[in-house]
């Protein structure tokens, strides 16, 4: 009996030890395919986060060269950094392009994005930036803020530097351009190729071109900072030429009160509103009232003393008899021209429909951004929660393609050559004046 429960105990274990193997074996199998999926799969989001790194590196190092530009300062590296800038967007894929400035890299932009390279604003072989040599001894220098909208750019400054062309080409004057802001500078420069000049580039090109007499025409609105800037920047070279003239701008003088008009706010009053009702399709601004649509024109704004301009032209609009017209501004000064405060005017007359136009030389950033964006904080946002998206309207053109306003600048400078008695080249006074466009192929590039 014993012998026999050896042996059945000697065949269990046998048969116990013989079946490990077939047991662990498809256990070791199994874990080992585990680890090897795991790794895969772990090495295959590490190559998908490496690839995401890489796009915001890239997107991040364009966003810090255009910050690098987006300054008022011209530098001896300016065109470089400018070429360089707009290289390194050209190499970016869409993807990478989409990124920039979104500030999730490892560098957080300040002026930077997408829009910079990547918005179209139009042609910019249509502008003529008057920058070229051979001026003569007389120059007329138009100077304005600047704007990197083409079609804007070539349409209202250009506008206005044709008139003037127009005009005194044939008296003995040549007409040069130069913008305040370089960072605006900047951005058509390294983003179109074309170079513009600012008001020292312009001024020492006129000292080296053997300019006698120099007539300085703003196209600003009115007398306020940039205003007040530019004549210190002109004077510092007064001494290097034999008379310097400076001209109005837009709007003429200032005026002592908030009722205080002038002949110029007056043009200036029936020519937007003009253009306003035209483009709005109605037959008169008494029918557009009695359809029940007002129309608002916005301004920048100014903490200047001068900020008092913006209050005579809704004055002047009033003496006008346009009761359905109201300006006002982005910046909110003078206070009572904020969008809030212009909306509770609009309302307090019962009108159902608001055309927004800007109340600006040129249709640039403020007249496509704050006034006529998508962000909530703009304009045409505000107005839209206030009447309903059906009953706002947004018209983008600046004053500078108004014939009319043309011929208010060509009648400034006329005064201001003639009230400089040691001048004695004529000037042309009164007429109209067509903008004719400047051929292309008329252009000269920078020397």
């Amino acid at each position: 009996m014993r012998k026999r429960f050896l042996t059945l105990l000697l065949a269990a274990t046998l048969a116990a030890t013989s079946a490990v193997p077939v047991v662990t074996q498809p256990t070791n199998v199994e874990a080992a395919t585990k680890k090897a999926t795991k790794k895969t799969t772990k090495t295959k989001k590490s190559t998908k986060k490496k690839k995401v790194s890489a796009d915001q590196k890239a997107a991040d190092k364009v966003a810090k060269l255009i910050d690098q530009i987006y300054v008022q300062k011209r530098t001896a590296t300016t065109d470089a950094d400018c070429k360089k800038a707009k290289l390194a967007w050209d190499k970016l894929t869409s993807k990478q392009k989409k990124l920039v400035g979104n500030n999730k890299g490892s560098y957080q932009a300040d002026y930077a994005d997408p829009d910079y390279f990547g918005r179209d604003t139009g042609d910019a072989s249509t502008d003529n930036p008057l920058n070229w040599n051979h001026i003569g001894d007389n120059e007329i220098l138009v100077v304005s803020f600047g704007t990197s909208f083409n079609s804007s750019r070539e349409a209202d400054i250009g506008g206005v530097e044709r008139a003037l062309t127009k005009a005194y080409a044939n008296q003995g004057w040549s007409v040069r351009r130069a913008f305040t802001s370089q960072i605006i500078i900047n951005h058509v420069q390294a983003r179109d190729g074309e170079k513009i000049d600012n008001v020292d580039q312009a001024l020492q090109r006129a000292v080296d071109n053997g300019v006698k007499n120099l007539v300085i025409q703003p196209t600003h609105l009115m007398h306020g900072n940039e205003y007040d800037e530019l004549k210190e920047e002109v004077n510092a070279y007064a001494s290097k030429f034999q008379t310097v003239t400076f001209s109005e701008p837009l709007l003429g003088e200032v005026g002592a009160d908030t009722k205080t008009v002038n002949a110029d706010k007056e043009t200036v009053a029936k020519a937007v509103t003009a253009e306003a009702v035209k483009e709005d399709g109605d037959t008169s601004l008494e029918a557009a009232a009695q359809a029940g649509t007002a129309f608002v024109f916005m301004g920048h704004g100014t903490s200047h003393k001068a900020a008092i301009t913006y209050d005579q032209m809704q004055s002047q609009m009033e003496d006008l008899g346009y009761k359905n017209v109201f300006i006002g501004t982005v910046e909110g000064k003078p206070a009572d021209t904020a969008c809030d405060q212009v909306i509770a005017k609009v309302r307090a007359f019962g009108y159902k429909k608001v055309v927004l136009r800007p109340l600006m030389v040129v249709a640039g950033d403020h007249a496509n951004n704050d006034m006529a964006g998508d962000d909530a904080d703009s304009w045409k946002s505000q107005f839209v929660k206030a009447f309903g998206s059906k009953n706002v309207k947004c018209q983008i053109a600046g004053l500078g393609r108004i014939s009319d306003i043309e011929q208010i600048y060509v009648n400034h400078l006329a005064e201001a050559v003639a009230a400089n008695k040691t001048l004695t080249v004529s000037a042309v006074t009164g007429g109209a004046i067509q903008a004719v466009k400047a051929p292309v192929s008329a252009k000269k590039k920078l020397n």
